[in-house]
């Protein structure tokens, strides 16, 4: 019987198969290539392709809750890094009102496509309510 699991580390297994947030396949991104000044910042970008094939081997190796982390990981890469650190700020206690904190959950879904990230936010929301959390 063939294990269906994909071979873990996906970077010496299926680096052929999964690409750099530049677009490169893995297999491209060498010390040679370094060197040659052939590679850029993107090429050392994790993208969002990669980083659910590193979710589906968690999830399939019993490691839920890290699936879940790299899942939301793969959705924030839609994101701009200037609106997540604007997001992590908001999510910190007392920084932000409910209603933000949906709106923020409503902004994650509609413009970035990210759902969980989105179900997380709002389960937040609701628990900062009840623990007298979000800003009055």
């Amino acid at each position: 019987m063939t294990d269906p699991r994909p071979n873990y580390p996906l970077r010496e297994n299926a680096a052929d198969q999964l690409r750099a947030a530049s677009g490169r396949q893995l297999a491209e991104i060498t010390e040679e290539a370094a060197r040659a000044g052939e590679l850029s910042m993107a090429d050392f970008q994790v993208s969002a392709d990669t980083l659910r094939a590193q979710a589906e081997v968690a999830r399939q190796s019993g490691y839920a809750r890290l699936a879940e982390n790299l899942t939301r990981a793969a959705e924030l890469t839609a994101v701009p890094n200037v609106e997540v650190l604007h997001m992590y700020n908001f999510l910190r206690p007392g920084r932000a009102t409910h209603t933000e904190l949906l709106a923020l959950a409503s902004t994650l879904e509609s413009q970035y496509h990210a759902p969980e990230c989105a179900r997380l936010v709002r389960e937040a929301a609701e628990v900062y309510q009840a623990r007298g959390l979000v800003r009055k």
